[in-house]
């Protein structure tokens, strides 16, 4: 089989279709939505919500059933929204540190999953595809979902492009100017909270976070500026779904798998550019200000 062939065969299968514009969304969409994770410090929080989305899957496969995955989506949806508000409530009422509140509410939702689980017979091997996702099985109808959610995601963060830069890097800057601060974080905490949820049957609740902090982290090793960066780590979002889809195709692995090791592959082989060309700029050393982070 020659390279082209190989390249087209695995479209063959309308499965495999629905699966890699599933993974190019799901990469786009987390890839932008984790700059803001990775520049805010956030990435406890992203781990936090994919996890505790456990007891509203449990929740959901007792009321809906097994059979029923929009259900479960939906439950997912909802206790994903909740649990990254209450985060926010918690850390901003109160004299607990946001990192403290995370762990809190992380500890507990997992905790109460867990117990849900154990209840329930059967359920353990179904949640394997929410521990690791399975994009393959992706249906018609979560793709129209991955999509809908996905555009929404990323048109709601051009829309307040300016309101959440002010918040993340200067919050009383925001105050100043009477910007709603709370309400902006609150909509920045649900946008995540979405992009986790909508993102299970791609990489999975085990994998989650690394879709949010590793294209954007690649990205940063490649420019200061805050669109540059967004535009980056879409593009090394989308590239790992593809390759990663791929890769699962070809060599029998699990999808979400897949995708996170193309990601962090692409990470590795940045890093190393990065750190070359930090040597050579020792050795030459040129004082252009290219190091400072601008958000413009």
């Amino acid at each position: 089989m020659s390279f082209l062939e190989m390249v087209v065969f695995p479209f063959s299968y309308p499965f495999m279709v629905r699966g890699l514009l599933a993974a190019v969304i799901v990469g786009i969409v987390c890839s932008v939505i984790g700059c803001y994770v990775v520049l805010r410090g956030m990435a406890f929080l992203g781990s936090a919500v994919a996890h505790s989305i456990l007891p509203g899957l449990a929740v959901g496969f007792l009321v809906e059933g097994q059979d029923d995955r929009r259900g479960l989506f939906w439950w997912a949806l909802g206790t994903s929204v909740f649990v990254a508000l209450g985060v926010g409530a918690i850390s901003r009422r109160g004299r607990i540190r946001e990192d403290s509140a995370i762990g809190i509410v992380f500890a507990g939702m997992f905790a109460l999953g867990i117990a849900l689980i154990s209840t329930v017979r059967g359920f353990a091997v179904d949640l394997v595809h929410f521990l690791f996702g399975n994009v393959l099985a992706v249906t018609a109808w979560d793709l129209a979902v991955i999509g809908a959610f996905g555009g929404a995601i990323l048109l709601l963060v051009g829309l307040f492009y300016k309101e959440f830069l002010v918040i993340s890097f200067d919050p009383t800057l925001g105050r100043t100017q009477r910007l709603p601060v709370r309400l902006y974080q609150n909509l920045l905490l649900i946008l995540m909270a979405l992009t986790v949820a909508v993102s299970l049957q791609t990489v999975g609740v085990g994998l989650m976070l690394a879709m949010l902090v590793t294209p954007p982290s690649a990205a940063l090793l490649l420019t200061r500026r805050l669109p540059m960066m967004m535009a980056a780590s879409a593009g090394i979002g989308a590239l790992s779904g593809l390759i990663g889809l791929y890769v699962s195709f070809y060599v029998g692995i699990a999808s979400g798998a897949a995708i996170v090791l193309v990601a962090t592959g692409l990470f590795l082989v940045l890093l190393a550019v990065s750190l070359v060309r930090s040597r050579r700029r020792h050795a030459f050393p040129a004082n252009d200000g290219r190091d400072a982070f601008t958000a413009g």
